[in-house]
């Protein structure tokens, strides 16, 4: 509503799947992000339409998230399907919002990128470095066998996730955005730019732009995810170190893409 005709008319009409939500601190940003990618969409001569779907915050989600992956990847599929869209954006990047959300791109197959939501900045506690994630639990053992307080654990709450994006730990969501960008899913360099770094704008608002020219090259997930691919990925996984969980994940994502993955070929790899 609201647009005339020659506002989308014989331009490509492109689908932004925005997980957006106040309280996934991993995606808080995101509201601001999709205008970026809007801006780029429009400089390049299509028309966005945002379309806001489920936010997995898995710090609070839980345990029900990986049956909610899931259901975020009917939604993203369901979303492309139904509604006119020539192509997509995907924004995610908490644990299982990424594989959720390249599943479902990949089973409609319209031309797609991902927009990864980056790691938030590092927290500090006196003298410590603290990571999201990981110190939680360490500081939470700490606190219950004595070694820290009341006030303590309340500093360290207070200087864990100084901003918003993924714990910036290689956890399963620094993997998994990783990992779709070395699926060639995401603009080069797009997975390890912090989520409050200017260059995060810059990169949605190319995105935004580069989408547009996928639609008229007609460049789609199953042209780019290939065994070759997922080989791509699993070598990335290995080089990093990455979390376990991203085998569960790309198994799925393989099979959305008519690709076979063993566990066998994580154990070649494993090997090299």
């Amino acid at each position: 509503m609201g647009y005339d005709r020659s506002d989308y008319a014989g331009k490509p009409v492109i689908a932004i799947i925005n997980t957006w939500s106040d309280i996934n601190p991993c995606h808080t940003h995101f509201r601001q992000r999709a205008e970026e990618v809007k801006r780029g969409v429009w400089q390049a001569g299509g028309f966005p339409v945002e379309m806001p779907a489920m936010s997995l915050a898995e710090p609070m989600q839980k345990p029900t998230t990986m049956m909610y992956r899931n259901f975020l990847a009917m939604e993203c599929e369901e979303l492309l399907r139904s509604y006119p869209a020539d192509g997509a954006v995907l924004m995610g990047g908490c644990d299982k919002t990424t594989p959720a959300l390249v599943m479902g791109a990949t089973s409609m197959n319209l031309p797609a990128i991902y927009v990864p939501a980056g790691p938030m900045l590092k927290g500090h506690w006196r003298e410590n470095t603290l990571g999201s994630g990981s110190d939680t639990w360490k500081y939470w053992a700490e606190l219950r066998a004595g070694n820290i307080n009341e006030r303590d654990w309340q500093e360290i709450e207070d200087g864990i996730a100084r901003s918003p994006g993924t714990c910036m730990t290689m956890g399963t969501a620094a993997t998994m955005m990783s990992i779709a960008e070395a699926l060639g899913l995401a603009l080069p360099g797009a997975s390890s730019i912090p989520a409050p770094d200017s260059n995060h704008s810059k990169m949605a608002t190319l995105a935004g732009k580069r989408i547009v020219d996928m639609v008229w090259e007609d460049l789609k997930p199953r042209d780019i995810l290939d065994a070759r691919s997922f080989d791509n990925a699993i070598v990335t996984l290995m080089a990093m170190g990455g979390s376990t969980n991203a085998l569960i994940h790309l198994v799925a994502m393989a099979g959305r893409a008519g690709v076979k993955l063993p566990l066998e070929r994580f154990n070649e790899f494993s090997a090299k």
